[in-house]
């Protein structure tokens, strides 16, 4: 049985940190929901840039709206409303066999809104009308600024994926907000049954550590940061905060692993997958993680709930020298600092074509 396979057994959701128009319109994306058990789709600006600067699917859609006066911002979106509609009607039936726990795709308002609440829940109101899907989330950062934007969001029933977390205190401060925003639902008698996750990255934990510490230590730093985050979602989900939601209708928001491709090259491909594995969370990898997963047939065991042994791993980095309460504030803002120059150099790219097709239509070269 593929590793991939048990996996889900588990009770774990595999969902692929990737979406490009040639994964939808080859049945790529089919495929890996048939064959290797994947149950939803992440999406961020890098990815979007990716697929974009490295496809001609997508020059027909940007010539239709050039006809149709569109540019910049405004006609990305319209390309990954299409990208993210087409893949959340594949889910569908996945997010209705399971009851709305999985079957999600998830798209990001602009990172450029990271530090602005107000602005992110407008855009996070106009893309969830847009997308028009019932297992669409919107995808807000979690940091300290945006917290009110997750909070009114989950109030007006958007059902939002929190990006950008990095250590229990911000996936903490994601859950609170998370948990405010559905007992304002309960007080006003709304349905408090919105969906929600909190992404928590790991591997960029081991790449900011990388050379400042012993070799014996390599790798090892954000498998101990997940554990112990781990650990806080498993107290809150035994909370009387928590049971007192869940006893009224709402659902929990689940714990998700971002950033799982493992980046040295000398450590194993699915060193993260098979170190996070954890019922009732969900794990986003790369394509190439998965599929270097679905080689694999066997899994390591599934985190503690009490974490491990992550504390004395923790407490080793800290005897290093290393600062982990500012180290995690500096990767959360290195991260949204990472996807702004994504999101320049996309919306970059989207004017690179959009001229040359411009031309091409002209019968013209353009100017280099």
């Amino acid at each position: 049985m593929k590793a991939t396979k048990l996996l889900h057994n588990l009770g774990q959701s595999l969902w692929l940190d990737n979406i490009t128009r040639d994964l939808l319109n080859t049945g790529t994306l089919k495929r890996y929901i048939d064959e290797l058990s994947v149950t939803g789709l992440t999406s961020n600006p890098t990815i979007f840039d990716h697929a974009i600067k490295n496809s001609k699917s997508y020059d027909a859609a940007i010539r239709e709206r050039l006809a149709h006066g569109k540019s910049g911002e405004e006609l990305f979106f319209e390309l990954a409303l299409q990208d993210i509609i087409k893949a959340a009607d594949l889910f569908r039936p996945t997010f209705e066999r399971t009851n709305s726990v999985d079957g999600w795709v998830s798209l990001e308002v602009s990172p450029v809104l990271a530090y602005d609440a107000a602005s992110t829940l407008k855009a996070a109101k106009e893309l969830r009308a847009r997308a028009a899907r019932p297992n669409v989330f919107i995808k807000i950062p979690g940091t300290k600024e945006s917290l009110p934007a997750i909070e009114e969001a989950i109030f007006a029933g958007i059902p939002v994926n929190v990006t950008l977390l990095f250590s229990r205190e911000q996936y903490l401060a994601a859950a609170d907000a998370f948990m405010r925003g559905i007992e304002r639902r309960i007080a006003a008698r709304l349905n408090p049954d919105v969906g929600s996750v909190a992404s928590v990255f790991v591997s960029r934990w081991d790449g900011a550590v990388a050379g400042k510490v012993s070799p014996a230590m390599n790798n090892q730093l954000g498998i101990a940061m997940a554990h112990w985050t781990y650990n806080a979602y498993t107290e809150l989900l035994g909370s009387p905060r928590w049971q007192r939601a869940f006893n009224a209708g709402a659902r929990p928001q689940r714990l998700l692993w971002a950033s799982t491709g493992t980046k040295d090259p000398k450590a194993s491909d699915v060193l993260y997958v098979k170190a996070l594995a954890a019922p009732f969370t969900v794990n986003t990898m790369p394509e190439a993680t998965l599929l270097a997963l679905a080689d694999h047939g066997e899994l390591g065991s599934i985190i503690p709930a009490d974490g491990g042994h992550c504390d004395a791993v923790l407490g080793r980095f800290s005897e290093a020298g290393v600062k982990l309460e500012a180290l995690a504030t500096q990767l959360q803002a290195d991260g949204a600092k990472a996807f702004v120059k994504s999101w320049d150099e996309l919306l970059g790219v989207i004017a690179s074509k959009s001229n040359v097709l411009k031309q091409a239509a002209l019968g013209t070269e353009p100017a280099l």
